[in-house]
């Protein structure tokens, strides 16, 4: 695994409608074929790190003000989200987002469209290979599929396109502990067999810092704590946070002291 940075996050500040900051000079370094962990609380500003990468931003009613992001030393992020999976990074959104009414492969079928024809069949095979489950059920309509299945044909339409990043968020989400079991062991096979780079939002702390390489810790659209995977889970305020309560039963933060 390399050291320099591969996608690489440099003081973005956003903003959603006219004022409303959502980011304040975020930094994120993932280096090649990792596992990045970013967490923290509901509302921290993860989901919005990810739509700035992917160039999603705009379409949810927000911009970057400041900032930048690079993928392989390239600036992307005054790219389209089309532009953006064509250099080769895509994000797999929370909550799914598959077509109810199309089967299970039509639904993969969707996130190759930038694939040559002749390289589908084979990009198929490569995620039935990592999901199982998915050929034994490809013909299902999606939308009769369980939390567990649709989880796995989105992160299995995510790899059609054939990524060289793919940005999860929350794929543990809803899900029964022997599924999200099965999908967190699939991430470090992926990082290691298709050298993928992943960076991971994720609430369930425990399992994401089982798989990550190094970790963010995120409040109030800013990040508070960074570290590799030993120094997180060995830092006692970390396991507080994610109890949720410190040692007086008060709730614990991270947030910086103002500057004085």
């Amino acid at each position: 695994m390399e050291d320099r940075a591969y996608l690489n996050v440099v003081g973005i500040e956003a903003i959603y409608g006219r004022s409303v900051v959502a980011l304040r000079g975020v930094d994120i370094a993932v280096p090649r074929k990792s596992i990045v962990a970013l967490l923290g609380p509901n509302g921290a500003g993860k989901t919005t790190v990810l739509r700035a990468i992917s160039g999603m931003l705009p379409s949810e009613g927000g911009r970057l003000k400041s900032g930048f992001v690079e993928l392989d030393s390239d600036k992307i992020d005054d790219r389209r989200p089309d532009q953006i999976v064509s250099a080769g990074l895509v994000q797999v959104p929370e909550g799914r987002r598959l077509f109810p009414e199309l089967t299970i492969e039509e639904n993969l079928r969707t996130g190759a469209c930038q694939l040559p024809r002749g390289a589908i069949a084979a990009m198929l095979d490569e995620v039935y290979h990592w999901f199982p489950r998915l050929r034994e059920r490809r013909r299902v309509a999606a939308g009769y599929l369980s939390g567990g299945e649709q989880q796995m044909a989105a992160i299995g339409r995510g790899l059609m396109a054939n990524p060289k990043v793919l940005l999860l968020d929350e794929p543990s989400l809803g899900l029964a502990p022997q599924i999200v079991d099965q999908i967190f062991q699939v991430l470090p096979e992926l990082r290691t067999k298709r050298d993928l780079t992943i960076l991971l939002v994720e609430q369930n702390a425990n399992k994401a810092l089982q798989v990550a390489d190094r970790g963010y810790i995120m409040e109030d659209g800013r990040v508070v704590l960074d570290g590799d995977r030993a120094s997180l889970v060995g830092n006692d305020k970390v396991r507080q946070l994610y109890l949720g309560l410190s040692d007086t039963g008060q709730r614990r933060t991270f947030r910086m002291p103002a500057a004085t």
